[in-house]
């Protein structure tokens, strides 16, 4: 493989395997730090469409213009694998950097947060400072071991084999941290573990440099170099279009399958981990193909053909097969029998094509590389080409494709853009000068020109129709999700949209109860049930309040908490913070009734931004600030469920100011709940918590209140505020939902911080390191556990002696309810 011998030649074929295996430690700790490293950043600039990209972006171009610069900074004089070395231990220190550097600089970015376009540009300085130096040198690692190896074909495979070993290690990095490190571990440790990687790939690599020695050889300049021009274009074009489709795809498809699986983070570490086995199985194939096929750029060109049926195959895999194969969630309450449930399912329907996506970028390698040039320059070249697509695939899509269009269109797009690269690639056949290491073995001009026309023709034609036959997302699937194939009744879709956070419903069942859906889940309706847990979110906190004047509500769900708050005459001011903003207005007029109008209120303004940055970056403070955010095992949601989160909000409440936090006890497990209330009590020591009655008198959902100080309750003085006239709107809501009385709404009182300390004794606190929350909430999405978490908390109960400011009798009253509602 090298120029200076067959002695060294030979030693170093010999060691090619253990630098396969450093590859495969080097991809594991990538995909450690990159998940590591997006959930960091997205603390500070938030989760919204824009702010993903702007982080995916800095990412993705930090290890593209490592591919393309580092091989032109770095001598060709220098031995590859100390090169190597150097980088994976420079990426290991800078990864430490990150870690320790996102909280220091945290605090000044939330110091000078622009709105509008110069936040955009801050968030995007904010996330290059941090994470491009080390994505340099991660992007930089396969272009300086390409050193190592000739422009052969034997050697062109090796590198293929490299690009397939670093994916397959990205897989298991991917399984590693999403189901051991950061479930079990935090992001400290998980850090931790690809730092010690890198430290025994940099050690491997030197001790593998110092055997073999290297002496560069000063190729001589190759003859075609200026033939080779056009053909290196099309090349590094088509590669860009396959990156571009990939991750275009990746943006769809996760949105798609997580519908039918589930938004858990357990969700997202599957689909990751199957498209990135998908792409080392295809890129370690390609490198063989590579081997044996001398007629690269046509081989590349075939994958990029057949990728046309295999979009079409995962499109109709996604919506048309895997939502009606006969899994009942209700029943799926084995967590390592679901996980692998989900993963076969995610590669039925991923795998074809991202195994074709894998294999084109070392037939892309093979196509591009000839004798004389610097491999190092040549792989660069390759690589930022399909990352420069990759990045604009991701972007594009998420934030522009799929709002305006929706999937099913941009599916289609995917289909016309395999083709288009197809076309360029099949458009004229390989000559001698552009792969002349193989010219000797063909020196046909492949088939002839009407004959090429011909399959292209046809295959345009079968694009077309493959293309038109894309069947749409069902609506019942984006309202639905995983219950979809289980759906008793049939239900009146209202409304179904796709927006560049999340995909949204609004369905209307037969007796009448409007439901408001977000990712395949139920996220409001005008169930009583749901009513008075909507409303009760705002009632607690003003009734608690003795002067509520502004407020902010943490998501806009279908407006009827905020709309609650309208019925108070005292309060002036209502800020929702809503990230998806086709909710508002698509949303909020279909429970117009139910939510007082509140979108045409003046006293309302609506903020699209993530709440946790809204919160952090705000210089605002509020009387009241509730949360109905979306169930803690939904990915991302952990955010506003942790320590530091609830620290910020009390930061952001005026003196004697209340906080309500709703915490559902359906759909996950007493180890989440308790995690939730636990963190909560750590920063409210003084939170009491109210529970929202079943039916049969069990629990549904808990609501935390908390003050700025100690919380006391004057029954009288609520009583003569409640009576005024203007106050009549809030009473007929009160009673609307159950509570004739103070006594019936106090009535629902479950326990305070100390008389639940027995029961959170041990629990998991909710931190930005851990996000324990989510990982315990997403083993049990489809438990149904909340009776005995409802009656378990119950039994701690205590009456709560000195939070009532009111006669002995009344006390005397709610005691006797208490006890035998216990």
């Amino acid at each position: 493989m090298l120029s200076e011998g067959t002695a060294t030649r030979t030693a170093s074929m010999r060691l090619l395997p253990l630098v396969l295996l450093l590859f495969v430690g080097s991809g594991a700790a990538a995909l450690i730090y990159e998940i590591v490293w997006f959930r960091l950043v997205e603390l500070v600039i938030g989760s919204t469409a824009m702010s993903l990209a702007v982080v995916l972006g800095t990412f993705m171009g930090g290890m593209c213009v490592g591919s393309l610069v580092v091989p032109r900074v770095i001598s060709e004089g220098r031995h590859p694998l100390r090169v190597y070395a150097a980088l994976e231990l420079g990426t290991a220190v800078l990864a430490a950097a990150v870690l320790y550097g996102v909280p220091l600089t945290a605090g000044f970015y939330a110091a000078i947060d622009a709105p509008g376009f110069p936040g955009i540009l801050l968030r995007g300085a904010f996330s290059a400072a941090l994470l491009f130096p080390p994505t340099v040198l991660m992007g930089a690692t396969l272009p300086a071991v390409a050193r190592w190896v000739d422009a052969t074909p034997r050697g062109i495979s090796w590198l293929g084999l490299f690009y397939g070993g670093n994916i397959a290690g990205a897989v298991l990095g991917c399984i590693a941290a999403g189901f051991y490190l950061l479930p079990v571990h935090d992001v400290a440790v998980a850090t931790g573990a690809a730092m010690a990687i890198n430290f025994v790939v940099a050690f491997v690599a030197w001790w593998v440099a110092a055997r073999v020695p290297y002496r560069h050889v000063v190729p001589a300049p190759p003859t075609n170099a200026a033939s080779r021009r056009p053909a290196a274009r099309v090349i590094h074009v088509a590669i860009g279009l396959s990156g571009f489709a990939a991750l275009g795809a990746e943006v769809v498809w996760t949105r798609v399958l997580s519908l039918t699986l589930g938004p858990t983070v357990y969700t997202f570490s599957i689909i990751l981990a199957v498209v990135l086995l998908g792409l080392g199985i295809g890129g370690s194939a390609g490198a063989l193909i590579a081997r044996v096929q001398v007629r690269p750029r046509v081989a590349f060109g075939i994958c990029q053909l057949l990728l046309v049926t295999a979009i079409a195959w995962t499109a109709h895999a996604l919506t048309g097969t895997l939502p009606h194969w006969p899994v009942y969630p209700s029943v799926d309450t084995m967590p390592a029998v679901r996980f692998a449930r989900d993963f076969a399912r995610s590669a039925y329907a991923l795998l074809p094509a991202t195994m074709l996506w894998g294999a084109s970028f070392p037939l892309a390698l093979f196509a591009a590389s000839s004798s004389g040039r610097d491999q190092g320059r040549v792989v660069g070249g390759v690589y930022a080409a399909n990352t420069l697509g990759a990045i604009a695939g991701a972007v594009i899509f998420s934030l522009m494709l799929i709002p305006a269009i929706g999937t099913q269109q941009a599916e289609r797009v995917l289909i016309g853009v395999s083709l288009l690269a197809a076309m360029l690639l099949l458009g004229a056949s390989d000559s001698p000068a552009a792969a002349p290491h193989v010219a000797a073995h063909d020196r046909n001009q492949g088939r002839s020109t009407a004959v090429r026309l011909t399959w292209l023709g046809a295959a345009m034609a079968l694009a077309s129709l493959l293309a038109l036959g894309v069947p749409p997302v069902p609506p019942e699937l984006v309202a639905f999700g995983r219950f979809a194939f289980a759906q008793a009744a049939p239900s009146r879709m209202l409304y179904v949209g796709e927006g560049s956070n999340a995909s949204v419903a609004v369905s209307e069942s037969a007796d009448g109860v409007r439901t408001f859906h977000v990712a395949g889940k139920i996220e409001a309706s005008t169930d009583p049930q749901d009513m008075r847990l909507q409303r009760m979110l705002a009632h607690y906190a003003a009734l608690v309040h003795p002067h509520p004047r502004s407020v902010l509500v943490v998501g806009f769900g279908a407006g009827i908490t905020a709309g609650t708050f309208l019925m108070y005459p005292g309060v002036e001011r209502v800020v929702i913070c809503e990230i998806e903003p086709l909710i508002p207005p698509h949303i909020g007029p279909l429970f117009s009734r139910e939510n007082l109008d509140v979108l045409h209120d003046p006293r309302v303004e609506i903020v699209y931004d993530d709440a946790r940055h809204y919160v952090s970056t705000t210089h605002e403070t509020f009387d009241i600030i509730t949360s109905d955010p979306i169930h803690p095992w939904v990915k991302g949601s952990a955010a506003l469920y942790s320590r530091e989160y609830f620290d910020l909000v009390r930061r952001r409440l005026n003196p004697g100011g209340v906080v309500t936090q709703w915490v559902p006890l359906y759909e996950t497990n007493e180890a989440a709940v308790r995690s939730e209330l636990a963190t909560f009590l750590d920063v409210f020591h003084g939170a009491t918590l109210w529970g929202s009655r079943t039916g049969t008198g069990g629990g549904y959902d808990l609501i935390a209140l908390a003050q700025d100080g100690a919380t006391t309750i004057d029954v009288e003085a609520l009583l003569q505020r409640i009576r005024r006239p203007e106050q009549l709107p809030v009473v007929r809501s009160l009673v609307t939902g159950g509570f004739g009385s103070p006594l019936d709404l106090f009535s629902t009182y479950v326990g305070d911080g100390a008389s639940m300390a027995p029961a959170l004794r041990g629990a998991q606190l909710n931190l930005d390191r851990n996000f324990r929350v989510q990982y315990l909430a997403g083993i049990s999405p489809n438990a149904r556990e909340h009776e005995r978490i409802y009656r378990d908390l119950v039994s701690h109960r205590v009456f709560p002696t000195g939070l009532f400011v009111a006669p002995e009798v009344w006390q005397d009253s709610l005691r006797e309810v208490l006890a035998r509602r216990r």
